[in-house]
């Protein structure tokens, strides 16, 4: 059985001090965001919701447009990006876990870290665990249980690969449950949570793994129930229903950091623009009643410190990866 604690611990959000940029005068011209999935999942929230709030407080002057380029999970964009795009000031891309997860798993072909500039971080979501709503399952150990007895019969679905940030966070549960052998769990990747749901309701999978951002607009809509979220204690507000993993006798937490990345040619001043009107955006009141109506967890770097955080990410997951034989 694999280290629960180190992946525990991978999983948690850890602070670091924020670089303060200045950037006189950058504006992006044609401000785009590519999102490296299909629409309905958590990098679509990210680029969606970030281009709106920032036009609405007057960060860029023109709509934000954004561009699904699912593939990989992540690895088509990062390439895109990569190869073709490389000195593109007005672009961003979003970036969650799942990206750092990638990376340290070498699943991205070529590529590497180091061939972006790190932008900054908008905030974290909880991991969730769903069934459809009419599912017969209860709770997250009636569950793990039939995935512990039987565990052909259940198969869960994610936004990312097999391998993934969100294959991982079923892991946490499975092997804080006393499940030894965690390669028995059966995950089915997908590219976004939008489609991973999509399959949750067509009953070709039996749960869903992703975050509480993408699975906040599916609960409220009545087609799934969230049967644990995977924070230290209960979220507040609308989702203070949602049950923790924890209170039901399962030690598992993971959250999901979300931010962005840029090309690796990007200028030094667009760069500390766009460094400084994420910042700005995070600081605003409007971007604390984002974070707070989607049950999202405070995450506050920029720069330097963004990149050193990803970093570290990397590292941790790439040894954890080694432990569990996903990788080499």
């Amino acid at each position: 059985m694999f280290n629960v604690t180190r992946l525990t611990l991978a999983a948690m959000i850890v602070g670091a001090s924020a670089l303060t940029v200045t950037a006189q005068g950058f504006t992006p011209e044609n401000p785009e965001c590519i999102a490296p999935a299909n629409p309905g999942g958590g990098w679509d929230f990210t680029c969606r919701q970030v281009g709106k709030t920032m036009q609405d407080q007057g960060l860029i002057e023109k709509t934000m447009q954004v561009v699904n380029l699912a593939g990989g999970g992540g690895g088509v964009a990062f390439a895109q990006v990569v190869n073709k795009r490389n000195d593109d000031n007005d672009l961003i891309i979003a970036a969650s876990a799942a990206t750092s997860t990638r990376l340290a798993q070498g699943a991205y072909p070529g590529n590497n870290m180091n061939e972006v500039r790190w932008l900054a971080s908008i905030g974290a979501d909880y991991g969730v665990i769903a069934v459809a709503a009419d599912s017969e399952i209860a709770d997250l150990p009636g569950l793990l249980d039939v995935m512990k007895n039987d565990p052909t019969s259940i198969s869960v679905a994610g936004g990312s690969a097999v391998g993934g940030w969100d294959h991982l966070k079923v892991l946490i549960a499975a092997s804080a449950y006393g499940i030894e052998d965690v390669r028995s769990v059966k995950y089915i990747a997908f590219d976004g949570g939008g489609e991973a749901v999509t399959q949750l309701l067509a009953g070709s999978v039996q749960a869903f793994t992703g975050d509480v951002s993408e699975a906040k607009g599916f609960v409220e809509s009545g087609d799934i129930r969230v049967i644990a979220v995977l924070a230290p204690e209960r979220l507040d507000g609308e989702f203070a229903d949602f049950p923790t993993a924890r209170e039901q006798g399962v030690d598992a937490i993971g959250a999901n950091w979300r931010g962005f990345y840029a090309p690796g040619g990007m200028s030094d001043e667009a760069y500390a623009g766009w460094v400084e009107k994420i910042a700005a955006l995070y600081a605003s009141d409007e971007w604390k009643e984002v974070m707070a109506a989607n049950g999202m967890a405070p995450l506050d770097l920029q720069g330097a410190a963004f990149e050193e955080f990803v970093a570290a990410s990397v590292a941790k997951i790439e040894t954890i990866s080694r432990e569990i034989g996903i990788i080499q």
